[in-house]
């Protein structure tokens, strides 16, 4: 029989250690589920927490979708932030290495997010968001203050181009990310480049 002294069989959290844990969570099962799928009784039951406790994190499934996409994001921007201290050219390879790693580790999420994006305008909008931080940072970097229209064009549109090599790239895996990250550093540099 339990006495006074011994642990309780569950842990209080703090708050933002358990936003975590659901956010993590979140990423899971997004990843293995449409959003279609999922209800907040299920995404409870996942995360081991009543219902209740959940909805007083997030008022509603699509305000916690949107928290993990959020936090997804901030991941990527964080792993993806550029080296002041190297030539242009090898920050944009720097970030491609970390980027493509965590493509890698993620590419069931990667794809599942790319899928939702057509059915799921917040989908949308946070990778309209994160490309047009990407833009801006690769003219940034290659070009300066002052793109031509042409050179901000062709960067936006090598960033769609990414999409499509990864994707190629995760279902037949039959090249190497050092070859990937190559592809996309010459593509860039003739995109980048232009007029």
């Amino acid at each position: 029989m339990p006495t006074r002294a011994q642990e309780p069989a569950y842990r209080r959290l703090e708050v933002d250690e358990r936003r975590r844990q659901l956010l993590a969570a979140g990423q899971k099962l997004f990843t293995e589920h449409a959003y279609s799928e999922l209800s907040m009784a299920d995404i409870a039951r996942e995360a081991g927490i009543s219902k209740a406790l959940l909805y007083h994190y997030f008022p509603s499934k699509r305000d916690f979708f949107e928290a993990t996409l959020a936090s997804a994001a901030a991941e990527v921007a964080q792993l993806t932030q550029p080296d002041p201290s190297l030539p242009p050219l090898e920050q944009i390879r720097a970030i491609l290495d970390h980027y493509l790693a965590w493509i890698e580790a993620h590419a069931q999420a990667y794809t599942k997010l790319l899928q939702s994006a057509t059915s799921h305008p917040e989908v949308s909008a946070l990778i309209q968001q994160v490309r047009d931080t990407t833009a801006q940072r690769i003219l940034d970097a290659l070009i300066g203050p002052h793109p031509t229209a042409t050179q901000r064009a062709a960067t936006r549109a090598w960033l769609w181009y990414i999409d499509g090599a990864l994707t190629d790239w995760l279902q037949h895996h039959d090249y190497t990310r050092t070859q990937l990250r190559e592809l996309l550093i010459h593509t860039l540099q003739a995109s980048a480049t232009a007029g």
